[in-house]
């Protein structure tokens, strides 16, 4: 496997709320995963700490030999968890009221592949050469859209196209997406809304097709999404699996 993350504050913002990690185990099991966060002093970047931290050090503790069944539990209770770790530091600092994060993350073995989410980062894997979203935005456009009462173009221009219906720290109960793989796939790309909002499937599809390490190719992602503004912070997580797919 090769990888390479890295997280960016952009053009606009005076500091970075992201936090983004991509973690093995000693079983060889990969964990990527990125967090955007929200809220007021800087509490979002306390959200989303919190959210990766966590991720890490239970991922390193508990993930051993896993089957599918128990993967998915992980990741929802582990989301449940995190979900509980914003409200009790928010009793004891009443100042990061109203924090939260989106999570999206993916969890690769030998024998399959995971996707988890919440909020509007995106989970992508490259399969025949070509990109495809594997995660679902839970913002409130998407939902207006799967109703008929927006299309894709009005959303994508639409004044509240950044509000969103789902985040860990927005209601004491929060619902994981989680999406399922086939194995057939060469890479796996994670990005914060910093990077979709601004660079369009099509674009990230011909960086990652293009020439370059791991490293430059995220690099290039992040300075396409500066190069329109960058009016969010930016997070890529990128992982290739060099042994190629499962046939």
């Amino acid at each position: 496997m090769k990888s390479f993350y890295l997280t960016d504050a952009g053009k606009v913002r005076t500091h970075n709320e992201d936090n983004v990690t991509i973690i093995s185990n000693k079983d060889n099991n990969y964990l990527m995963a990125i967090a955007d966060g929200m809220g007021g002093h800087r509490a979002g970047e306390v959200a989303s700490s919190i959210a990766i931290d966590y991720l890490e050090k239970h991922f390193t503790e508990s993930f051993n030999e896993m089957s599918k069944i128990d993967a998915v539990n992980w990741i929802r209770d582990s989301v449940d968890e995190i979900n509980s770790l914003i409200f009790k530091h928010e009793k004891t600092h009443p100042e990061s009221k109203g924090m939260g994060t989106t999570l999206v993350m993916a969890v690769l073995t030998k024998d399959y592949l995971l996707f988890g989410n919440v909020g509007d980062s995106s989970g992508f894997v490259l399969k025949d050469e070509k990109l495809h979203k594997v995660t679902y935005d839970h913002t409130l456009v998407n939902l207006l859209v799967s109703a008929g009462e927006l299309t894709k173009e009005e959303a994508s221009v639409h004044p509240k196209k950044n509000v969103l219906m789902k985040a860990l720290g927005a209601s004491q109960e929060v619902d994981v997406d989680i999406f399922d793989c086939d194995m057939d796939i060469t890479e796996i790309l994670l990005a914060s809304d910093g990077l979709t909002g601004l660079v369009d499937r099509g674009q990230i599809e011909k960086v990652l097709l293009g020439e370059g390490s791991c490293e430059e190719k995220v690099n290039k992602l992040i300075q396409k999404a500066n190069n329109r503004g960058g009016t969010d912070n930016i997070s890529v997580a990128y992982l290739v699996r060099e042994e190629g797919v499962n046939k």
